[in-house]
């Protein structure tokens, strides 16, 4: 076993509880706040099929293209697997766990891709921010529209009976659509540390150790950046989640469909829960400062994030 093998798969297993832990909740969450009553590995037992499906489909599909057994969907094109793989390439995913235990809301993509290749940054960058602007629009369109017909509602009616399960079963083929557009966007940021070229036993391997891993993070609810989907208006509500997911996956798949270059999906997350909160306060007549600050607090928390995550890549690579 020689030092490459270690870091390749020591970078992967780093970069699976470091992407999963921080950025899985950002499609996750409202999914796990609507469904605290039930038990973790149920949630995780869904998540866990979408994964698999959406992983193998990727892998299975990229033969007839460019890069087969490629499950990054052709997103890691630009990033070359570094030859050789030094040891100082695990150095990102361990700061990235370190920061996302205050909470902080990383942007692996920054975090882990830009080490593998600088050049990148720009376009990555304006992927990600544009992200944050088009997820803020559309969220504060969609909500002035659906906060009166329908959040007013759900937040006056309790959801039983038959209602109660047609509206889980949405929320199931959402957050299912929501989970699998995430994924496409975020193999890259796992992947980055195995071959462009996966074998079968290499995928199933791969796919074995982000299980485990995605079940830590269900067994404990969510963790430190949960607190940012709680703390925001009526995302507990099952309705009201599945409302997110589908609008959340539908901006995914437009920026899937743009192109193939990698993106930080937590800038769209953040964009969508704030202009989600600020109409629907808005409509319900309780825009008030704090509305504010929590959509200041939590931009403040990513554009820390990128900073900390940029500045950390470049003294890193001058140090190693």
């Amino acid at each position: 076993m020689n030092i490459e093998f270690i870091v390749m798969w020591g970078g992967f297993i780093l970069a699976s509880y470091a992407v999963v832990g921080n950025d899985a909740i950002q499609t996750l969450g409202t999914f796990i706040s609507s469904n605290e009553k039930r038990p973790w590995y149920i949630l995780w037992l869904f998540a866990s099929v979408v994964l698999t499906i959406t992983l193998v489909y990727g892998w299975h599909t990229s033969f007839s293209g460019n890069m087969p057994g490629d499950v990054s969907y052709e997103r890691l094109t630009r990033y070359p697997l570094p030859d050789p793989l030094a040891w100082y390439y695990l150095l990102p995913p361990l700061v990235l766990l370190t920061i996302t235990r205050f909470g902080i809301p990383v942007s692996t993509s920054f975090m882990v891709l830009t080490f593998f290749n600088p050049e990148n940054l720009g376009s990555m960058m304006f992927k990600s921010v544009s992200g944050y602007f088009v997820a803020f629009g559309a969220a504060v369109i969609v909500y002035l529209i659906v906060t009166n017909l329908l959040e007013k509602k759900f937040m006056e009616r309790p959801l039983y009976g038959l209602n109660k399960t047609i509206w889980s079963i949405f929320q199931v083929l959402s957050t299912g659509f929501l989970w699998s557009m995430w994924l496409i966007q975020d193999f890259a940021n796992i992947y980055v540390y195995l071959p462009r070229s996966l074998s079968l036993n290499e995928l199933i391997a791969s796919l074995v150790i982000i299980l485990i891993m995605l079940g830590f993070i269900f067994s404990a609810r969510g963790g430190k950046i949960q607190e940012i989907v709680k703390v925001k208006t009526n995302t507990t509500d099952i309705r009201s989640a599945t409302i997110i997911d589908l609008t959340y996956g539908i901006i995914l798949y437009y920026f899937k469909e743009l192109n193939n270059v990698p993106m930080s999906t937590t800038w769209v997350f953040i964009g969508l829960l704030a202009g989600r909160e600020l109409a629907v306060r808005w409509r319900l007549g309780k825009l008030d400062g704090s509305a504010w600050r929590n959509v200041l607090l939590d931009l403040g928390k990513v554009s820390l994030g990128l900073f900390i995550s940029i500045a950390l890549v470049y003294i890193i690579r001058a140090v190693a």
